[in-house]
């Protein structure tokens, strides 16, 4: 197999898998929630962040339905500006309703799989705001 990941590739491309990724936790319909992380994460993918981990796709898609059910309404989307070099990307997100104050923002850095999907996820909440 022949590796997409480069220095220069994932610079060019953490825009895209960032938008992948946050596409996979926004996505409401739990059966094309599981086709996109199947398309952005590796069979083998971690997740880890001080709330909660998971691995591959059966339990990225438990953790995300469970999260998307808590958080019904609210949307991800991505926060500032994605970069990223040699094999990683960084980029931040924001969950808010539409036309509010975010309830949460974190960072979350990726690990990218020679094919370009994701391997691993480390996430940081950067701040929280959630009602009582």
């Amino acid at each position: 197999m022949t590796s997409i990941v480069s220095a220069t590739h994932i610079a060019n491309e953490a825009a895209s898998i960032a938008s992948r990724y946050i596409a996979a936790w926004d996505e409401p319909d739990a059966a094309r929630r599981r086709a996109l992380i199947a398309a952005a994460f590796t069979p083998e993918a971690t997740y880890v962040d001080p709330m909660m981990s998971n691995a591959g796709h059966d339990g990225l898609d438990a953790m995300i339905g469970a999260v998307r059910q808590k958080f019904a309404g609210l949307r991800f989307k991505l926060h500032g500006k994605q970069d990223g070099h040699n094999d990683v990307v960084r980029f931040s997100w924001a969950l808010a309703a539409d036309g509010a104050e975010p309830v949460a923002i974190g960072t979350d850095i990726v690990v990218v799989a020679a094919d370009g999907r994701i391997s691993s996820v480390t996430g940081f909440l950067d701040a929280m705001n959630l009602p009582v």
